[in-house]
C-alpha cells in the first residue's frame, strides 16, 4: 500500500504540475468501467467479470480536438458493505476520486438491484468527501435492454446518459458532454466541432506529462462497428 501511495502521489504531482484535467470513472463492481475506459480510449485494461479486478487507479490521457487533454481514471469497483480489513485498501485507491474534475458514475442498466447499487457508490462517495464532485450517470449496457427500456436521449435526465460499454459510437454524445462541461468550468477551450473528423488527434509533445503508467488516444468518435456480444463486466 505505501509504495502504491508513493506512485500515485507522483502521478497526482505531475498532473497537478501539468493542470490537465481529471475524468475519474467510478461504480458498482461488474458496472462495466473498464470496459467504457477501454471503448474511449482504444486500450486494452482488464476487465473482468469479477470482484476487485481494478486495483490501482489505472490512467489514461484522452485528446480532444485543438490539443485538449483530460485524464481519465479508472477506479476499483465499489460494492457494499465492505469487510472492515479492506475497507483501508480501499479508500487509498480512491483518494484521486475527490479531486477529480468529474466523475462518471457508471451503472449496470440492466441490474434489478441497480437502483441500490447507486445508492451505495453514492454513500461511499460521501464518505470519500467527494459527495461534491460534478457527475455524470452513465448507464452501461443498454444494447441489452428491450426496446420499450430504453429512453429516448431527450427524455434522459440532464447529465445522464444511455451507452453500450462495447459500442464506441454510443459513447461519442457522452464523450462531447464531458467536453462540453469542462469548458463551461474554464478548464478546457471551447469545443469547436463540425463532424467526426473533429476528434482528431495531435502529436503527443508534452513532456512534462510524461508517466509511463499513462497511455495516451485520441477520441475520434468514429464509426467502425461494435460488437452484438455480452459486455464483459468490471
Amino acid at each position: 500500500l505505501k509504495q502504491l501511495q508513493r506512485q500515485r502521489d507522483q502521478r497526482r504531482a505531475r498532473r497537478q504540475r501539468s493542470d490537465v484535467p481529471v475524468v475519474a470513472i467510478v461504480g458498482y463492481t461488474n458496472a462495466g468501467k473498464s470496459t467504457l475506459l477501454n471503448t474511449v480510449t482504444e486500450s486494452d485494461v482488464r476487465a473482468e467479470n469479477k470482484l476487485f479486478a481494478t486495483l490501482d487507479p489505472t490512467v489514461r490521457r484522452v485528446r480532444f480536438p485543438d490539443e485538449r487533454e483530460v485524464v481519465m481514471l479508472d477506479t476499483v469497483g465499489f460494492i457494499r458493505d465492505l469487510p472492515p480489513a479492506l475497507m483501508q485498501a480501499f479508500s487509498a485507491t480512491l483518494e484521486e476520486v475527490g479531486e477529480a474534475d468529474l466523475l462518471l458514475h457508471v451503472v449496470d442498466a440492466t441490474d434489478g438491484d441497480n437502483t441500490q447499487q447507486i445508492a451505495t457508490v453514492e454513500k461511499i462517495l460521501d464518505e470519500l468527501n467527494a459527495g461534491d464532485v460534478d457527475r455524470f450517470m452513465v448507464y452501461n449496457k443498454c444494447d441489452l435492454l428491450a426496446p420499450e427500456q430504453r429512453l429516448e436521449p431527450e427524455r434522459l435526465p440532464t447529465g445522464s446518459f444511455q451507452v453500450s460499454a462495447l459500442d464506441r459510437r454510443s459513447t461519442r454524445r457522452l464523450m462531447e458532454a464531458v467536453e462540453d462541461h469542462l469548458w463551461a468550468r474554464g478548464r478546457v477551450e471551447q469545443p469547436k466541432r463540425g463532424g467526426a473528423e473533429d476528434f482528431a488527434g495531435g502529436d503527443d509533445s508534452d513532456e512534462d506529462f510524461d508517466d509511463s503508467d499513462e497511455e495516451e488516444d485520441d477520441f475520434d468518435g468514429d464509426d467502425s462497428d461494435g460488437e452484438d456480444d455480452d459486455a464483459v463486466t468490471d
